[in-house]
């Protein structure tokens, strides 16, 4: 259905010599779309300004106004076009204003010292936690195209505060054709971990900013399941501070994410 598949919608706006493509309000979080729909918007955008394919290394948000459903136009452009790193910007548009900015990096490959990595990770049993499904309160729109669930304390609205959320997810829709943007918008689905506070919906919420560092190429990540972990690391006056990590299924640490939220409540 048009404005509802992920693939199509990108696929839209890939080919769009006005980088311009539709969505629906299936995908919408609140007034605005999904803040991981509308960043790949950002980066699907960017991708399309660079000489030839180059891996995202990090990329940093600023949602301003609501994404609205219908519409949507994304200006790109290329800042500078180095050796091995591109440096890239987007606004996305909406109703005739600058709804989200993003800038992003591109680099190559190089041959350099690199410490012991990480080791993979023991991951909880997926059939350990709640499902999504099954903890409703308020399931914004968008999650309908997400299977997961909660593993842990941290839940949205269970009235039992915990400083972290872990969780399990992946997309129902085949995203393969876009690896960058499939883990985008996996990537934002964490609320507010401060949520879980809160006995009952509503509590308005919404990022300001948002920054994902990669530290796998995503073009190389096979995995369709992806475990992460979230902590508050500070909040005061109504905002919040949370990073978190992002797994594969295998257990391998592939990026680093960082948001600054607004709440009330």
């Amino acid at each position: 259905m048009q404005g509802t598949n992920i693939d199509l919608i990108l696929d839209e706006l890939e080919n769009s010599n006005s980088n311009t493509t539709r969505f629906s309000e299936n995908w919408s979080q609140g007034r605005s779309a999904y803040g991981g729909l509308a960043a790949a918007f950002a980066v699907t955008a960017m991708r399309k300004k660079l000489a030839q394919a180059q891996t995202i290394r990090s990329l940093m948000v600023s949602f301003i106004a609501p994404v609205a459903a219908g519409e949507v136009t994304v200006e790109a452009s290329l800042l500078r076009q180095g050796k091995n790193v591109s440096q890239c910007s987007a606004n996305v548009i909406s109703q005739g204003q600058i709804a989200l900015q993003a800038m992003a990096a591109f680099g190559n490959s190089r041959e350099a010292f690199e410490p012991p990595r990480q080791a993979i990770k023991e991951l909880p049993d997926r059939n350990s936690g709640i499902a999504f499904s099954d903890n409703s309160k308020q399931t914004p729109h968008f999650l309908q195209y997400f299977d997961g669930c909660w593993i842990g304390g941290g839940i949205p609205f269970s009235g039992n505060y915990k400083p972290f959320l872990n969780l399990w997810v992946r997309h129902k829709q085949d995203v393969s054709r876009f690896p960058v943007e499939k883990l985008l918008a996996i990537a934002d689905i964490p609320p507010p971990v401060l949520l879980s506070h809160f006995d009952k919906p509503p509590v308005p919420a919404s990022s300001l900013s948002w920054s994902l560092e990669f530290i796998e190429a995503p073009e190389s990540i096979s995995s369709e399941w992806f475990y992460m972990e979230f902590e508050v690391d500070a909040a005061a006056d109504g905002y919040t501070q949370q990073s978190g990590k992002i797994y594969d299924e295998s257990g391998r640490l592939i990026a680093l994410t960082r948001q600054c939220m607004v709440y009330f409540g």
